[in-house]
């Protein structure tokens, strides 16, 4: 099982970081793009700075389950660290389930409010908001996916200062 978690944790992270890469691709060249229109060109289009906003919302909650795949959020670094080792693994496993919990939970009701952006419109791009409103419920799946993955991976390891180290 600990090796099915560790090849499925590095496949989907590997997935999620290349999107995250396009999607800030995507978010640098529209923001050049609204800069020169402002500027230089003076087009006056409405939509890069709307843009922006979505890509940046989706490249951020994506990016959160890329942290969560090398264990590299400082508050549980510092935590772990002030822990005495024979309590790591309680306390890492702990961590897990309550994050699980918290991103299922998001996942669940970031459904309704992904549903929510059905109806309404956001007037630029003509288009309802349900697909920028939906980076909720499927970057919280995507992070809880990841909370699994990982628990199983590390299950049996103990963490160590950096989240490098780990001994067995």
């Amino acid at each position: 099982m600990k090796n099915f978690a560790t090849k499925a944790s590095e496949k989907l992270n590997w997935i999620v970081e290349r999107f995250v890469a396009l999607l800030m691709l995507l978010l640098v060249l529209d923001v050049w793009l609204g800069v020169m229109d402002r500027y230089i060109f003076h087009w006056q289009l409405p939509w890069p700075e709307v843009l922006a906003r979505y890509l940046m919302i989706w490249a951020a909650l994506l990016a959160i389950s890329a942290g969560i795949a090398r264990r590299e959020h400082i508050g549980l670094s510092i935590l772990l660290d002030r822990v005495p080792k024979f309590l790591r693994r309680t306390c890492l496993f702990s961590v897990d389930i309550f994050t699980f919990c918290l991103f299922a939970f998001l996942c669940w009701y970031g459904i309704d409010f992904a549903n929510g952006g059905s109806s309404r419109q956001a007037m630029i791009f003509d288009m309802t908001l349900a697909m920028p409103f939906a980076a909720i419920p499927v970057s919280a799946a995507i992070a809880a996916l990841q909370v699994l993955f990982v628990a199983f991976r590390d299950q049996g390891q103990v963490m160590t200062h950096t989240n490098d180290e780990v001994m067995q």
